[in-house]
């Protein structure tokens, strides 16, 4: 199938789609949940930063954290009406990137933690995942299925994309259009 539609989620992104896309991110110590409803084919991802946020300048782009983007992914899809009760759950990123002491190993676990006790006690079972190591990963979801395509990115680069992001997932302002919102 060729798909018209594609979108490329950065730090704090959240799609949810009922028409074929394919949505794609690329996660270093971050986490996507991908969603998918099989009996309507609606599906979702999200790509946060962090587990939770604090106050002040944190509500120019809340989904950067996890309970936010969760709560907006899940959102998403019942609007377009999912049932909750038949989500495929698939979780992914997780990675200690770069070996900048034990600080973004704690973030990547923080993260992991998070998605696997929130999904946990909103009564999710992860269906599929692929979270941990070292390497930054390529994600595609093909939202008509729900399949999911992992590939593992190597080299500086591909680290250098990673941090570049995630960087700019702390500084980023909401973008719509033309507009930068202050």
């Amino acid at each position: 199938m060729i798909y018209q539609k594609e979108i490329t989620l950065h730090v704090g992104g959240v799609h949810a789609s009922a028409d074929p896309a394919v949505v794609k991110t690329l996660l270093g110590s971050c986490v996507a949940v991908v969603m998918f409803d099989p009996h309507v084919r609606v599906a979702g991802m999200n790509h946060f930063l962090l587990p939770d946020g604090g106050t002040g300048g944190d509500a120019e782009l809340p989904t950067r954290f996890g309970v936010h983007a969760m709560d907006r992914l899940i959102g998403e899809m019942l609007k377009l009406g999912a049932d909750p009760r038949r989500f495929v759950v698939k979780v992914f990123g997780g990675a200690s990137v770069l070996a900048l002491g034990g600080r973004v190993a704690r973030v990547a676990k923080a993260n992991i933690d998070f998605t696997r006790t929130f999904l946990a006690r909103e009564g999710y079972h992860i269906s599929a995942k692929s979270v941990g190591g070292t390497h930054p990963r390529h994600i595609q979801l093909f939202t008509d299925s729900g399949r999911v395509v992992v590939r593992r990115v190597t080299g500086p680069k591909a680290e250098a994309r990673v941090v570049a992001e995630e960087r700019g997932g702390i500084a980023r302002r909401p973008r719509f259009g033309d507009v930068t919102l202050f």
